[in-house]
């Protein structure tokens, strides 16, 4: 572990940590992201040409600048013994490897965990997979592939339309559980000295985002339906019309989820006969009245407009949210206050915004230290830290071994 530096700004919990990143697409980037955003050094090894990513339009376009900010880049020639001598150097002086390619790619190259842990025992050894150890392990996986086969696209979706979730979900969890394995690797290294092997995989995180419909099934005997045309939970929790309605996006949704809180909801719209109605006593017995029950509330807030409506709802203490689209978060009051938007560069100098991680330490936002980097940005930095000289350096990158950014 390397000494964290003074004077470039708060100290991070993992500052000092040195973490060597295989990655690309969104799962194992996004593990690296979380990583590096907790203020660990973490240089991605790409190839020459750079990670594919770099060079995704349209739908693809922001899976690079998004997830490989405060990141250091060595694009190297991995097929050259002296490039892959220049990133075993690199290894022996990691705390961390993270890697996401197909199933035995690194180890024909020499940098599977085996070899490594023999060099480096105290390497923790970070693999991000489509599935853990069993009879899929070797199968080729996408968040939509496991997201079809796990149950949460069925969830999603129509009835007999499965549908994938409007974002990389699965890539973003399994990437997270692999930086919380992670974690725990680096803490059980105290005592141990010694790294472990940390497995995340897309299908695993799948089935644990569909856990709870699992269960349903098993201790009510009752297999759930799709999410769009289940009976929820809660009594009261749905969109609703304003008095706007025709404007865009005049909907609100608004969430009554206990007994208490429908009892505040009552007397603050004022419907007393709905609180003194002894067929909705409970949240239980209101969900079985939901069919005469919502029109009824729909015809009282449709007599507010959003803007009231909102303010009553927040003024209650009752949960409501707009119908939002996910660039309506660049203007978001809440996000720009809390710092929860970074004002961020692509490495062809376009800016945009991205979200830091969802979590605060001593009530600060995590920062950007630095823009997703350009290919073989810091490079000479880090092989003059590995004690190559600077004739040796320029050679590398004459005879295209690596890439100076």
């Amino acid at each position: 572990m390397l000494p964290p530096k003074q004077g470039e700004g708060p100290l991070l919990p993992l500052q000092g940590v040195r973490i060597v990143e295989f990655a690309h697409m969104v799962m194992g980037p996004s593990c690296g992201l979380a990583l590096a955003d907790l203020g660990a050094e973490v240089i991605k090894v790409e190839p020459l040409e750079g990670d594919n990513t770099r060079r995704l339009q349209a739908a693809g376009a922001g899976f690079f600048p998004v997830f490989n900010r405060n990141k250091k880049s060595l694009a190297v020639d991995l097929k050259r013994a002296e490039g892959r001598d220049i990133v075993h150097r690199l290894i022996d002086t990691a705390d961390v490897l993270t890697e996401n390619f197909r199933p035995g790619a690194l180890e024909k190259l020499g940098f599977g965990h085996a070899a490594l842990a023999k060099r480096n025992p105290r390497l923790v050894y970070c693999s991000l997979k489509g599935f853990l150890d069993g009879p899929y392990q070797h199968r080729a996986a996408l968040d939509e592939v496991v997201q079809m086969m796990g149950g949460l696209a069925y969830m999603t979706g129509l009835p007999d339309r499965p549908l994938r979730a409007g974002s990389s979900v699965v890539d973003i969890m399994g990437g997270t559980f692999g930086a919380l394995g992670v974690l725990a690797a680096l803490r059980e290294r105290e005592t141990t000295g010694r790294g472990r092997l940390v497995t995340s995989a897309l299908f695993e995180s799948t089935a644990y985002l569909v856990a709870q419909h699992i269960a349903q099934f098993e201790l009510t005997g009752e297999a759930p339906p799709p999410m769009s045309v289940k009976r929820p939970a809660w009594s009261v929790y749905d969109i609703f019309e304003t008095a706007d309605a025709g404007s865009e996006n005049a909907r609100l949704f608004v969430g009554v989820v206990t007994d208490t809180q429908w009892e505040i909801f009552c007397r603050d719209f004022g419907l007393a006969d709905l609180a003194a109605d002894p067929r909705l006593r409970s949240n239980g017995e209101r969900v079985k009245e939901r069919s005469w029950l919502l029109p009824l509330l729909a015809e009282a807030l449709k007599k507010y407009s959003k803007t009231d409506l909102a303010a009553k709802l927040e003024a209650i203490g009752l949960p409501f949210a707009p119908i939002s689209k996910p660039w309506d978060l660049l203007d978001d009051p809440h996000l720009k206050a809390s710092g929860g938007l970074l004002e961020t560069r692509t490495p062809r100098g376009k800016s945009f915004h991205a979200p830091t991680l969802p979590l605060a330490l001593d009530g600060k936002r995590l920062p950007k230290r630095s823009d997703p980097p350009a290919i073989g940005e810091g490079a000479r930095e880090l092989l003059a830290g590995l004690g190559y000289g600077a004739g040796e350096i320029d050679a590398f990158a004459k005879e295209r071994v690596i890439v100076l950014g």
